[in-house]
């Protein structure tokens, strides 16, 4: 019988190297990954919330992340590197949240979302900035570090409130998971909860070119 840490465990050992590979090769397999995202996400959001407001107000703001996903794959100055960086940093600050948590507990950090901790919080800033200084030294574009770090703070920041904002509707409408797809996590929604807010602030970071 698998516990369910070592559900999520597989799950990411299988999803992880899938993402990076789609990231890295790009073309029409990106594209399709994208569209099949934008369906899960949206079906997952329309059968946690009630309001058609908000359901139609969330499919719009799913929509507009991915898009800026696209934009951000497609600029031919960055190739995927930069894509790949924003993809390591959520993923890192979801497992830094989730092991800190787990091992020091300590006081919740918000109401919105009871299982946060300030011991989270603190792991999830550490594992993405160790994360994404490791990132760094596999690409050839010349990054200033201390921006880097700057970045990573920012986007691991995005990333947590995403996901406690997510945390707030499933508390609200009663539901641990905003689906079963992935074993061990949930639904598609309740992993990329944090990538979904964090690609579009990324995207417009990138049009300032704060982390040239």
């Amino acid at each position: 019988m698998f516990t369910e840490l070592t559900k999520r465990i597989l799950s990411s050992a299988i999803l992880i190297p899938i993402i990076i590979y789609v990231i890295i090769e790009g073309s029409m397999i990106f594209i399709l990954f994208l569209i099949l995202c934008f369906f899960i996400l949206s079906y997952e959001w329309s059968m946690m919330i009630k309001s058609n407001f908000l359901k139609i107000l969330g499919i719009i703001f799913i929509l507009i992340s991915l898009f800026t996903i696209y934009k951000i794959r497609i600029n031919p100055q960055d190739s995927y590197w930069f894509l790949l960086l924003i993809t390591i940093i959520c993923i890192s600050t979801d497992i830094g949240g989730y092991i800190f948590g787990k091992i020091f507990g300590g006081p919740k950090l918000t109401k919105l979302s009871p299982n946060k901790t300030y011991a989270g919080m603190i792991g999830s800033y550490i594992l993405a900035i160790v994360a994404s200084s490791f990132i760094l030294k596999f690409n050839f574009v010349e990054i200033n570090y201390y921006k880097l770090i700057l970045f990573t703070l920012i986007i691991s920041t995005v990333s947590q409130i995403g996901d406690i904002f997510i945390s707030y509707f499933k508390r609200k409408s009663k539901v641990k998971d905003t689906g079963k797809i992935i074993p061990g996590h949930g639904g598609l929604l309740d992993r990329a909860d944090g990538m979904i807010f964090a690609f579009p602030i990324s995207y417009l970071i990138m049009l300032t070119e704060l982390v040239k």
